[in-house]
């Protein structure tokens, strides 16, 4: 049997999947935790990642390896490899003002030209996750730092050069869905921006990683994990999850972890002036329009925390109280928002009376307000042309008995849970299998999207009024809200 590794660092975790490269089935896994923070040194990365794979039973009979990471990291190196700073994760706010003078800079001061200019070179219109915020945040507090960096990449890209144990800037490699999400590359020409990444840097000299193909080999590993292993070219999170559930046309694909996603592939980019929608690559060749909250499963952390109560007793709760929670509504900004772009922002609950004050309506807005904020993504993502045909439900927040149950209510579409699993480094695994067949085509594993839990939606007349009823008193909370930003 060869053995293959699928690696998903992630903002909390590193995990590590080992797969049969012929079939896909699972052999063994490992895990480690990552440090807490909106900044991280790299190394603690590389720790986890030895972690794991220990816990996974070590590396040694594995004859391929790829990693799927967590995006728009700005990890900042100098002439010698070195990393000069904490990485600034993308749930770093911290470079909020950056993103609106950068959007206002390419417009020639004009906000709304800029949001269209960043859209048409980039696919997306910079918010503080993406990396090039970062990167004019690091000129604008550490100019000193600044003037030492020698070459930028992502954390899936410095991941996969330690496992390579590759010395040069220039063996530094990437791919086109992780350098998708720093918007001074462009997914419609497959080409970097070096003009946009001199706007936030104020240079343009700076050495960026090679981005090679789906399928693509990147070399081969040379460290104390492993030695003589192929390294497949690796992802961004979302598109190795897109890779790992085998997402097909009308699958839309709802990630409640830290963040909130909403994505889907599609065979064309997508630009959006709005900001919404990030026109992002996908791990095939394709293209992944998404939508990201900053607010997702710890939404359910926050009601447990108000009610005195563990995640059972919350669906429980949440099951107990109608559709709709009779009028009480979260608007769930509890970090700031992404999605819309309101960094300062926090979140609020309306229309509360006598008869809704209750510990079950509030577990239900809870659950509902999270979806909704999703339900807006789905909106945003139809409208760029895709017709979904069912949602995919992944992510910690999925495993909710009440999530499960209430998703199709407020998304108004059958609802698929797929078999548990580590979706991102399943993706990954499945990178690795690629290149150590050559290339060519991803190898046909079984799908994880084609079984699970399906859940119907209530298309009848009754059922789409009762949708309809919970999302517009949503959003007319919501519009409470921006109207005070």
């Amino acid at each position: 049997m060869t053995l293959v590794a699928g690696v998903d660092s992630s903002t909390q975790s590193c995990k590590i999947v080992i797969r049969d490269a012929t079939t896909g089935a699972l052999v063994r896994e490992g895990r480690a935790s990552h440090p807490d923070g909106t900044t991280v040194d790299p190394e603690a990365w590389w720790d986890a990642l030895v972690a794991a794979a220990a816990d996974a039973g070590g590396l040694d009979d594995v004859a391929a390896i790829a990693v799927g990471g967590q995006q728009h990291g700005m990890v900042a190196l100098d002439a010698d490899g070195h990393v000069i700073r904490p990485a600034m994760l993308w749930n770093d706010t911290s470079s909020a003002p950056d993103a609106r003078d950068l959007v206002a800079e390419l417009g020639d001061g004009d906000p709304e030209r800029g949001a269209r200019a960043w859209a048409d070179a980039v696919g997306a219109v910079p918010v503080a996750s993406f990396t090039v915020t970062k990167l004019r945040w690091l000129a604008r507090v550490e100019p000193e730092n600044a003037a030492r960096v020698a070459a930028v990449c992502l954390p899936h890209d410095w991941l996969t050069w330690r496992l390579r144990g590759a010395r040069s800037l220039e063996d530094l490699t990437t791919d086109r869905s992780d350098v998708s999400g720093t918007s001074y590359w462009s997914p419609t020409t497959g080409e970097y921006r070096r003009d946009l990444l001199a706007l936030a840097l104020g240079r343009d000299d700076v050495v960026l990683p090679r981005v090679l193909g789906a399928g693509e080999s990147a070399g081969t590993t040379d460290c104390e994990l492993t030695r003589g292993a192929v390294v497949g070219v690796g992802a961004g999170d979302n598109a190795g999850a897109a890779l790992g559930l085998g997402l097909g046309e009308g699958d839309v694909s709802v990630s409640l972890g830290t963040s909130g996603v909403v994505a889907a592939v599609a065979t064309s980019p997508t630009s959006d002036a709005s900001g919404l929608v990030a026109g992002f690559a996908d791990a095939t060749g394709r293209f992944l329009p998404l939508v990201c909250t900053l607010n997702g499963s710890r939404i359910l952390d926050a009601a447990c925390n108000v009610l005195g109560v563990d995640y059972d007793r919350l669906a429980e709760l949440a099951l107990e109280a109608p559709a709709g929670a009779d009028g009480l509504v979260l608007v769930p900004y509890l970090e700031g928002e992404r999605t819309p772009n309101l960094p300062d922002a926090s979140g609020s609950l309306h229309g509360l009376t006598l008869a809704n004050a209750t510990s079950a309506h509030m577990a239900r807005a809870f659950v509902e307000g999270m979806l909704c904020a999703l339900a807006d993504g789905l909106d945003e993502i139809v409208r760029h042309g895709t017709t979904p045909r069912r949602a995919i439900l992944v992510g910690g927040g999925a495993k909710s008995p009440a999530v499960r149950a209430i998703a199709p209510v407020v998304l108004g579409v059958d609802v698929l849970v797929p078999l548990a699993g580590e979706y991102v480094a399943d993706g990954a695994a499945r990178q690795a299998a690629w290149a150590l067949a050559g290339g060519g085509e991803p190898p046909a594993w079984d799908d994880l999207a084609g079984a699970g839990e399906l859940v119907r939606a209530d298309l009848s007349a009754e059922g789409r009024a009762t949708t309809k009823r919970v999302r517009s008193r949503y959003a007319a909370a919501r519009r409470h809200v921006l109207d005070r930003a």
